[in-house]
């Protein structure tokens, strides 16, 4: 694997299996998140200069300019790393760089239990949701866990089964037989080139998936998503930015405009493909946690997601929408 071009102290943080992001904030100012939550780190990577000189070399390893014309990037680099970087005079501070680690080990089921992530109740619950051919939604905020328990989750399918994960950038790592992977691409230099995943969820549909996996929902792909979910796909999968349960449908409906729905239609849509939404948020000491489950309905034409279960410390809740997700999965 090509190394990181970061100095050693940089890929030390990168490399801590209890480091999830790195953030520079101009010379002198190194944060990293993680298992104990934000922290700043004794780690100087020099003046403005040299973190700008950094900055370029990351953008440049990733095949990315990075300079006054062009002051923003968005790149993966090796080791599964992805880089955000802004320069002046776009951050008139000082250069900026973002740096997430994406771990390349699969966490199963179980060792979310084991992490405190969700009861064994909890992981029951979820199991049934797979094992069910719910199609699902999990949100979240960045950072919470939605990549990683999206990836237990898929673990979980059938090792008989066919499922075809699309992504920006590979992120997602799963222990199951059968999966195979689509990445979207940027254009070039010239403009051309682009595979968007707007691109991608239609050519999954001829690749005979059992399952349909979409890293994120973000864009106008909501569209062919809605479409590829009520075409029999059952037990499929996205990850959608939201900072709860409630929040879902306003945001799927955001997303169906960018691709020319009205929200009529994406609530039609929607209550048709989804079947449940899993909440993931952030505790107070760095934990990612699974918090709620909801169940998609349609109430008075409008996309509703209301809540089944709540996951507590002191086990599982339930809620108005619990009934009609039990039947779904055998636990009336």
């Amino acid at each position: 694997m090509t190394a990181l071009a970061a100095p050693a102290a940089l890929t030390t943080l990168l490399a801590s299996p209890e480091v999830t992001d790195v953030l520079v904030n101009g010379p002198g100012a190194v944060w990293v998140d993680g298992l104990g939550g934000l922290r700043r780190v004794a780690v100087h990577l020099g003046d403005a200069a040299a973190v700008r000189s950094l900055a370029v070399r990351l953008a440049a390893q990733g095949g990315r300019r990075l300079d006054d014309s062009s002051p923003m990037v968005d790149v993966h680099l090796p080791g599964g790393i992805r880089m955000h970087a802004v320069v002046p005079p776009v951050a008139p501070g000082g250069p900026l760089i973002s740096l997430r680690v994406f771990r390349r080990q699969a966490l199963t089921l179980a060792d979310l239990t084991a992490l405190g992530a969700v009861s064994a109740e909890g992981a029951g619950v979820l199991r049934s949701l797979v094992e069910g051919r719910i199609n699902l939604m999990v949100s979240g905020a960045t950072g919470a866990g939605k990549t990683t328990l999206l990836a237990a989750l898929v673990s979980l399918a059938p090792a008989g089964e066919r499922i075809v994960v699309i992504e920006e950038a590979q992120e997602i790592v799963t222990n199951h037989p059968h999966c195979v992977r689509l990445e979207a691409r940027n254009a070039n230099a010239e403009g051309t080139g682009l595979v968007s995943l707007t691109d991608l969820v239609r050519e999954s549909l001829r690749m005979r998936p059992d399952r349909i996996v979409l890293g994120e929902c973000r864009g106008p792909e909501v569209r062919e998503v809605l479409t590829a979910l009520n075409t029999g796909h059952d037990g499929s999968a996205a990850t959608i930015h939201a900072n709860s349960c409630g929040d879902v449908p306003a945001r799927l409906v955001a997303l169906g405009s960018l691709a020319g729905l009205d929200g009529r239609t994406v609530a039609t849509q929607a209550a048709a493909a989804l079947g449940a939404v899993v909440h993931v948020a952030r505790a107070a000491d760095g934990r990612r946690l699974v918090t709620e489950l909801a169940a998609f309905e349609l109430a008075d034409g409008q996309l509703a997601a209301r809540t089944a279960l709540l996951f507590g410390p002191d086990g599982l809740a339930e809620g108005p929408g619990w009934s009609r997700l039990a039947e779904r999965l055998g636990r009336s």
